[in-house]
């Protein structure tokens, strides 16, 4: 599920207190697909680097860039900063691609750059699965796995994938999409609170999987692929059990549908 966009120059980040940037970054070539601003001439590299773990964890993708974050049993922080440059020439794409820096100080990462909305920065992280999130992105997707902590995320213009996620967990999109997997038999934590406009949300559940439903939509149709039990016409709002009850899962959008269904 885990698939969004993670994608030529060798570049050395200068070390700057008290502003931490990516350490002993490694650089890498991006794979070959198309990046930057119509057909104007583009750069791209992945700069690499592990960062202390910490208990809570704030990502901003700031004007362009989407986030994706994996829980694993690691005990340090990995980072993948894809950093796209675009311009008039290569020349200038690589000169807008040095400028941007990669910071990673008091637990925050973003990226900074000149101005004139020429690069874009998106991330791929691996945490250790129980770290607090606070993720935004903006003109890029989100995506959560493996992760059992608070997380918050928030994003435009871009759509949101959970996985196997639990603990308390709220975040919203606008002019994107969400889709929701879960594993196991109930929800561990204090609930699900995901809430979208423009988009609609897909749930997927395993067979006999133990919440409390809530789920709402203004412009778009609800589509439960199990039995449930509830009183009166199902049409744009249900509130109910399943598998016994449990925590709460409230999916939310306005002009999309809900659809849950099992695995």
């Amino acid at each position: 599920m885990i698939s969004t966009n993670f994608k030529k120059a060798t570049l050395a980040l200068l070390l700057c207190a008290p502003i931490a940037l990516l350490a002993q970054d490694k650089a890498a070539p991006c794979p070959d697909n198309h990046h930057g601003d119509g057909d104007n001439p583009h750069v791209c590299e992945i700069r690499e680097s592990t960062i202390p773990a910490i208990a809570s964890l704030s990502v901003d993708g700031k004007e362009n860039g989407g986030v994706s974050v994996t829980g694993t049993d690691r005990s340090d922080i990995s980072i993948k900063a894809e950093v796209v440059a675009w311009g008039h020439s290569e020349s200038a794409a690589h000169a807008t691609q040095q400028e941007v820096r990669v910071l990673t100080d008091g637990g925050h990462i973003r990226a900074e750059g000149p101005k004139g909305n020429h690069y874009s920065v998106s991330y791929k992280i691996e945490v250790p699965k129980n770290t607090s999130l606070d993720i935004h992105a903006n003109n890029g997707g989100i995506e959560l796995a493996q992760l059992d902590g608070k997380l918050r995320f928030q994003t435009v213009n871009g759509g949101a994938d959970l996985e196997n996620v639990s603990g308390d967990v709220k975040g919203e999109t606008t002019n994107g999409g969400v889709d929701v997997v879960l594993d196991g038999q109930r929800w561990s934590g204090t609930g699900l609170d995901v809430r979208t406009t423009n988009g609609g949300v897909d749930l997927k559940l395993p067979s006999g999987y133990a919440a409390h439903l809530e789920l709402s939509t203004v412009n778009g149709g609800l589509d439960i692929g199990f039995p449930v039990t509830t009183q009166g016409k199902i049409k744009d709002k249900l509130s109910t059990d399943i598998g016994g009850g449990g925590p709460t899962l409230h999916l939310e959008t306005i002009n999309g549908g809900v659809d849950v269904a099992t695995k």
